[in-house]
């Protein structure tokens, strides 16, 4: 019974630290990457930026995931990177300062704060931070749960001799405290599990110290199997080089256990508080040292592990990240990055797609149907990455922005297939029977088709931020792309009429890229809708969309 309470009681810490976590991500998540990301001037506000946002955050490994992030697509450089840990390792150290005071009796009061502000109504800022409240609170509760458990136990002979052989051995302390913090992913867990043991006199400060040393070699195991990417040496470097600072930090401490365990006794009879203030030491000692010798370190990385010099493949996808599935406001962000990168394919297959008509380049046409392999790979990775996104727990902000990069993404893989199966045919076509516009039809073509690519370029604006004023003139130069479509229409009939060779030549040819550059337009207009929807204003543009319409049309019997 004793350790099925123990049990409950660490899935509860866990649970509870996984609501602070996630409350925080979802609240402050793309504020916070914003942050780190400018806070790279120098070592030290990168350590400043580390130590804050992990005592935000509680896990040094989503802070470390973040930062590889960085490193990989070459935003942050090794040396503040390793800065940014050295800080994520002093901030996991902070919350378990706090709970090393016995504070149990604010527990009621961070559940009744928090339950107030999660179901305050719709999703909200507010929402988020009751969701950590709560997580605190169930922190708080684990640990007056873990120190009842184990303080009847403490008398049981049977169970002196099991945790006696356990932690008989600082070596054995030392690893088995660090496969704990690896299997729980968590630090912060497995110290607050620790200063428990202490504080019922479970283990002796020796031990105890040694595995608070476990603890924080177990916690830069967890960056490196997940934030490294085997097919690339140099994602290795962030990881093994915290992984490296705590060895050094631990093979210089861990002599000197004995003689720290004692004085700590004398200063602290609270072997939990005196199990804390060794966690915040070790740490900011670690930091102290190292600080000044990360050049070094980082060029020693970058010796042993090169970057790997791998040919861009335009099939694969450059930002979803999967490790950032876990926290839905980087995951979406990840996504619509990579939906702008499949938008510049297509932007790219639609300026080469016109060039060749123009030009009669056999060799651009090949290109574009390149490219659509391009766009319908990305497509495909998308959906997919959005999908497992989804099969988490979204708030109604985050599923709406989910639908919309996916809404998008389909439109532009649309947009792809239509440059590719009709525009290229139609070039190819053209070149094949050596046909030629006539300048004023060139003209028009051109001008008609730059609008386009105008509107693409806008559209990509709308799906990032969401401008209700670009996404209103995204509407309004459809109407405008209509009419001037009905007016190129009659101009060339115009010239039709005049039997010029050239017109008569290219006639279902001019009318036909027309119709599918309005036809690309229209997919690009859907971007629009979702935030003339969320404004009210989506149904008033269509009404007038439809009476445009209608009055363009011809009067019955004519």
């Amino acid at each position: 019974m004793v350790l099925l309470d123990l049990m409950g009681g660490v899935a509860l810490l866990l649970w509870g630290l996984h609501m602070v976590h996630s409350g925080i991500l979802r609240a402050f998540g793309p504020d916070l990457r914003q942050l780190l990301a400018r806070a790279l001037n120098n070592r030290f506000a990168a350590f400043a930026a580390g130590l804050g946002l992990t005592a935000l955050l509680q896990s040094s490994t989503a802070t470390a995931l973040i930062t590889s992030s960085f490193t990989a697509e070459g935003l942050v450089s090794l040396v503040p990177a390793l800065a940014i840990m050295l800080g994520a390792n002093v901030g996991t150290t902070l919350i378990v300062q706090v709970l090393s005071f016995n504070i149990a009796e604010v527990a009621p009061v961070l559940f009744v704060i928090g339950l107030v502000a999660f179901r305050s109504g719709p999703r909200s800022r507010i929402k988020d931070l009751g969701r950590v409240s709560i997580g605190l609170g169930l922190m708080l509760l684990a640990l007056h749960i873990l120190l009842t458990t184990l303080a009847p136990a403490e008398n049981a002979p049977g169970v002196r001799v099991f945790v006696s052989a356990i932690t008989g051995d600082p070596v054995l302390c030392i690893l088995v405290a660090a496969i704990l913090t690896w299997v729980v992913h968590s630090s912060v867990a497995s110290v607050l599990l620790i200063m428990s043991l202490a504080y019922a006199h479970f283990v002796t400060p020796y031990a105890a110290l040694a595995l608070v040393l476990g603890a924080n070699l177990g916690s830069a195991i967890n960056p490196l199997i997940e934030g490294a990417r085997r097919d690339n040496p140099a994602s290795y470097r962030l990881p093994l080089g915290n992984l490296a600072n705590r060895v050094v930090g631990i093979l210089l401490v861990a002599p000197f256990l004995g003689p720290i365990g004692e004085w700590l006794s004398n200063v602290q009879p609270n072997l939990a508080k005196a199990t804390a203030a060794f966690h915040i030491a070790f740490n900011i000692g670690t930091a102290v040292l190292f600080i000044g010798l990360l050049d070094g370190l980082a060029r020693l990385l970058k010796a042993f592990l090169p970057q790997r010099k791998q040919e861009t493949d335009p099939l694969r996808p450059r930002y979803l990240d999967e490790s950032a599935l876990e926290t839905p406001s980087l995951a979406l962000a990840d996504a619509a990055r990579e939906t702008l990168h499949m938008g510049d394919h297509v932007e790219v297959m639609l300026r080469k797609v016109m060039t060749a008509m123009m030009t009669n380049d056999r060799a651009l046409v090949d290109e574009v149907s390149r490219t659509d392999n391009s766009v319908d790979s990305l497509d495909e990775a998308i959906k997919l990455y959005v999908t497992k996104l989804t099969r988490g727990s979204l708030d109604e902000r985050e599923g709406k922005r989910a639908m919309e990069i996916v809404s998008f993404a389909i439109n532009l893989e649309h947009i792809g297939d239509i440059i590719d199966k009709n525009l290229s045919e139609l070039a190819t076509k053209k070149i094949k029977r050596r046909l030629q516009f006539s300048a004023e039809g060139a003209e028009e073509l051109s001008t008609f088709h730059k609008r386009i690519v105008d509107s693409l370029r806008i559209a990509f604006g709308v799906f990032m931020s969401g401008n209700v004023n670009e996404a209103r003139k995204l509407l309004v130069e459809k109407t405008a792309l209509r009419n001037a479509e009905l007016a190129a229409t009659e101009r060339h009939l115009d010239r039709l009429r005049e039997g010029r060779p050239e017109t008569i030549e290219t006639t279902s040819l001019h009318l036909d890229v027309l119709r599918d550059l309005r036809r690309i337009h229209s997919h690009i207009c859907s971007v629009a809708y979702p935030v003339l929807d969320a404004t009210g204003e989506l149904a008033a543009h269509r009404i007038a969309e439809n009476e445009l319409v209608a009055a363009s049309l011809p009067a019955p019997g004519r």
